[in-house]
């Protein structure tokens, strides 16, 4: 069937179920929606029939943002019949190669396409079943994108992480290879951590992630084990104070080193500390 191009009111356009990917009104929607108000919509978006009424975007769903943000009360879209497992290919490949990709968005988006991939191998029994059986599915995936198989893999433990943690990788207050890690932890175990970090206020560097991990797979970790762990904080946060050479090298005597001036000084504040 070929593709029908119509204009359609914004408002009968819903967004995809489970989309992954946000839509931020930040300065490049704004740029986009003067874009759209000065030429138009020069792209169509996709959608398909819902069974309800109206049509669900596959693509574009920062195009429609942007024409609210215009002003426009329709958009050019591209009518498609299809099922779930294509409308959620195309609307995967149509989004990720955006320049901004938070892990969250490419933890879900891959892990909701290789569902598909697995979901059309289940129902064909001969194209996407072989790939599961002899390449697997993952590798599959690995050859449309710029990422392995392993990666992909690992982004995709990240959606087994609780919401707050999740956040925390997209706010980059934990890195990726420490997040793959904690992804191996139960909820109730990943709360625990959460707890002790805001004891602490540290995050997990990637060698208490791995510790935690080896403690979870032998049944040895509790809340115990995991505020033991956390309590070594790293180094580079603990909180400084830092002092600069030429600053204070004028208040003690010449051929003072570094270390002693560190003694003086703490010495000085154990007897008279700040009130």
């Amino acid at each position: 069937m070929s593709d029908r191009i119509q204009e359609i009111a914004l408002e009968e356009l819903h967004a995809f179920q489970n989309h992954p990917f946000q839509v931020n009104e930040d300065d490049e929607l704004r740029e986009l929606a003067r874009s759209i108000r000065d030429n138009g919509v020069l792209s169509p978006a996709i959608v398909r029939p819902r069974s309800d009424g109206g049509y669900e975007l596959i693509s574009g769903h920062r195009r429609k943002a942007a024409c609210e943000i215009a002003g426009l009360a329709s958009m050019p879209v591209i009518i498609r019949d299809l099922d779930d497992n294509e409308a959620v290919i195309i609307m995967v490949d149509s989004n990720k190669q955006r320049e901004h990709l938070l892990p969250s968005e490419k933890a879900f988006a891959y892990k909701m396409k290789l569902d598909a991939i697995k979901r059309q191998g289940k129902r064909n029994n001969q194209t996407s079943c072989q790939v599961g059986t002899q390449r697997r599915s993952d590798q599959f995936l690995a050859r449309e994108s710029d990422e392995s198989a392993r990666t992909i893999q690992r982004y995709i433990r990240l959606t087994r992480l609780v919401p707050h943690l999740l956040q925390m990788v997209d706010d980059k207050e934990i890195a990726f290879n420490p997040a793959v890690e904690i992804s191996y932890l139960s909820k109730d175990e990943q709360e625990m951590l959460l707890e002790a970090m805001r004891v602490f206020q540290c995050t997990p560097s990637l060698s208490q992630s791995v510790r935690m991990k080896k403690l979870k797979k032998s049944g040895e970790l509790d809340e115990g084990r995991i505020y033991t762990i956390m309590e070594e904080a790293k180094a580079n946060q603990r909180e400084k104070v830092t002092l600069m050479m030429h600053e204070i090298k004028q208040y003690f005597p010449k051929g003072w080193k570094a270390d002693r001036m560190r003694i003086y000084l703490l010495n000085l504040l154990q007897k008279n500390p700040a009130k």
